[in-house]
């Protein structure tokens, strides 16, 4: 495992094809940390890949960064981490505004059962 730190958050590589994501406290996600996030992710993964996305703390988007933060060309599973109720119902909008995207995507209340839920997407 191998952990980088970006000016957003944090991104952890767990396999070849698979990362965990740890946004920092109060980041509002905009279009420049986006391109920096998928830039990252190319450069470093084997394609398609799975993230588990660990929303350990409270942040935000901007609308095009909602619109655009997943590369569904690149991106094969998500499994989203929610310790709170608000990560989660932030989350469900998230999915919601992007429901036409085809993203294979489910939200879990520990990151045991989002890795396990990634493992076996494979």
């Amino acid at each position: 495992m191998k952990t980088y730190k970006l000016s957003f958050g944090v991104i952890t590589l767990l396999k070849a094809n698979l990362a965990e994501v740890i946004i920092d406290e109060g980041v509002v996600m905009d279009m420049k940390m986006v391109e920096q996030y998928h830039t990252f992710l190319i450069e470093k993964l084997e394609i398609p890949m799975s993230l588990l996305i660990n929303k350990k703390y409270s942040y935000t988007y901007t609308f095009e960064a909602q619109k655009s933060i997943v590369n569904k060309d690149i991106v094969k599973n998500m499994a989203v981490v929610t310790h709170a109720y608000v990560s989660k119902l932030a989350t469900d909008v998230l999915i919601n505004m992007n429901r036409d995207n085809g993203w294979n995507i489910e939200m879990f209340k520990s990151r045991e059962e989002a890795l396990e839920w990634l493992e076996n997407q494979d």
